[in-house]
C-alpha cells in the first residue's frame, strides 16, 4: 500500500509522527517527510492509526 500526503493540508503537527515513527517524521522546518512511501511489513495497524488521528486529513492509503 503506498503512502500518500496532500501536503496542501498538512500542517506538521506531528502526531502521525508519534503513532508511526518508523514512517512519518517532521523535520525541522514543521514538514512532513516519509520514511518511505509503501507501507512496511508489520506498520500497517501504526499507519492507519495515524491516517485516522490527522485533524487536517492530510494522510490516505491507496492499494
Amino acid at each position: 500500500m503506498k503512502i500518500i500526503v496532500d501536503r496542501t493540508k498538512c500542517t506538521g503537527l506531528g502526531i502521525c509522527e508519534s503513532l508511526a515513527p518508523e514512517v512519518f517524521e517532521v523535520d525541522d522546518a514543521g514538514d512532513l517527510v516519509l520514511k518511505t512511501e509503501t507501507v512496511p511489513t508489520g506498520t500497517l495497524a501504526d499507519v492507519e492509526e495515524a491516517i485516522a488521528g490527522c485533524p487536517t486529513e492530510a494522510l490516505r492509503l491507496e492499494p
